[in-house]
């Protein structure tokens, strides 16, 4: 059985909108496949976790390529957005500031 297809530029689990990324990054943070499970309720099972993770691990240069490739991309659309939005994330920026003020955040955003 397949529990990994490649569509629309990326990796997914099969059969369903759960990115590969999601799964792997979640792994990659010491997550168990029941944790992994419990972030998606209902829509992924156990089976289909190990089989991603299969996939990873047999595929892992080239999904750890992918996974970069993402990210910098993710990171020039976030930058993007900043310059053409500069007032929105100033307002953001106060925002957070107030609430760290107020001890109610207490880690940054990523």
């Amino acid at each position: 059985m397949e529990y990994v297809e490649q569509r629309n530029g990326g990796y997914y689990v099969a059969g369903t909108r759960i990115s590969l990324d999601s799964v792997v990054y979640a792994f990659l943070r010491g997550e168990t496949p029941k944790d992994i499970q419990d972030s998606f309720p209902g829509c992924l099972t156990l089976e289909q976790i190990a089989g991603a993770l299969e996939f990873y691990r047999a595929n892992m240069a080239i999904v750890d390529e992918y996974l970069k490739h993402q990210h910098a991309e993710f990171e020039r659309m976030r930058a993007e957005d900043r310059s053409r939005r500069p007032e929105f994330y100033a307002r953001m920026e106060a925002a957070r500031r107030t609430l760290r003020e107020k001890g109610l955040l207490t880690s940054e955003p990523s």
